[in-house]
């Protein structure tokens, strides 16, 4: 049997990260006597390709399937849809079985996690806001259940983790809009119940004391993640007797929110109001003006959580158990058309 044009094959995937076809099969199989910088090496390979195996090869070859739970609670829908391609892509090349739980309502992680440790799931993925959920994790810990969460603030060393430095994505953000020009600036904090959200604040505070730029409390306002809140944040940082000229949303959402309630009382972006987001999700290019924003690598952050997840499972199933694995991934700032220098004006109340 010859493979379809354009498909890409084993050998591909081996040329790519410059090893033999035995290799990248015995890294498919979960071979532990592989190195782990050679495994890294063969699933950054598959991952570019989007290499998918030949399942009735895999079946002959004897790969067990992996269940992987995934427990989500996210207001995002962006952000949600951005991890789940990540998922599923690694899904389908590792033999993964996806089990997805959706956990709306306090303290609905409980029994949701439970069941999914008593119908004998092999690994679990946490996102955000649930990677920061007090007692979820101590319950995965005592099933002795790996796992990896993703985009936490503070990981836990107990579980397998993949993030960015959100404090410095939020440092490098401001000092990108102080250097526009923009010396007040406003700021929505993110959801409370997350770590990442306290870190990106912390990097701003510390950016703007570094620039010595104006720092006062009226421009801090809470924000939940989500666009609704970003709407009324807006509206208090927007009605200020003087408005910031410059606004730094924790995400996405509450950027674009932002920008809704700045054109609602005529203000024009970035002429009248520079607005930047973070995250970089499908809403930061679906919206006029395009967002600038941090660039948090979502889906790729969720493929690389189930490779060190299915390397933890299958390692362990071979007597090899390597524990978790931690990594800081790169973030970017992007610039687009939602940020320029502020115009030289007298000042105005923002009130109409």
């Amino acid at each position: 049997m010859t493979d379809k044009p354009g498909v890409p094959t084993m050998s591909d995937v081996a040329r790519l990260a410059g090893v033999s076809p035995m290799t990248v099969s015995r890294v498919m199989n979960g071979d532990p006597n592989v190195r782990q910088s050679t495994r890294r090496k063969v699933d950054d390979a598959v991952a570019a390709l989007n290499y998918v195996p030949n399942q009735a090869a895999r079946r002959l070859a004897g790969a067990r399937p992996i269940r992987v739970g995934f427990l989500y609670s996210n207001p995002s829908a962006g952000y949600l849809s951005e991890f789940l391609v990540g998922l599923l892509n690694q899904a389908s090349i590792h033999n993964v079985q996806l089990v997805v739980e959706n956990c709306e309502g306090e303290r609905a992680w409980d029994a949701q996690t439970r069941r999914l440790i008593d119908n004998g799931v092999d690994g679990i993925i946490l996102p955000p806001p649930l990677c920061d959920t007090p007692g979820l994790i101590d319950l995965i810990d005592a099933a002795g259940m790996p796992a990896v969460t993703v985009a936490c603030g503070q990981p836990d060393e107990r579980v397998g983790a993949v993030s960015i430095d959100d404090y410095q994505a939020a440092y490098d953000m401001t000092c990108h809009l102080i250097a526009l020009g923009h010396h007040r600036i406003g700021f929505i904090i993110g959801h409370p119940n997350q770590t990442a959200s306290g870190r990106r604040l912390a990097g701003f505070k510390a950016a703007i004391a570094a620039k010595g730029v104006e720092s006062a409390p009226e421009l801090l306002v809470q924000g939940m993640f989500t666009y609704r809140s970003g709407l009324d944040a807006a509206e208090i940082l927007l009605g200020l007797e003087q408005r910031p000229t410059a606004v730094f949303a924790s995400n996405d959402d509450m950027a674009a929110a932002t920008v809704a309630i700045a054109h609602r009382l005529g203000l024009d972006v970035p002429g009248d109001l520079t607005v930047a987001g973070f995250d970089d999700t499908a809403l930061a290019t679906t919206i006029w003006p395009e967002l600038t924003t941090v660039r948090q690598p979502i889906t790729q952050m969720a493929e690389t959580a189930v490779q060190f997840l299915v390397r933890h499972i299958r390692a362990r199933r071979d007597g090899a158990d390597e524990g978790p694995q931690h990594l800081v991934m790169d973030f970017s700032l992007i610039r687009r058309q939602s940020d320029a220098a502020p115009r030289r004006r007298p000042k105005t109340s923002g009130k109409r």
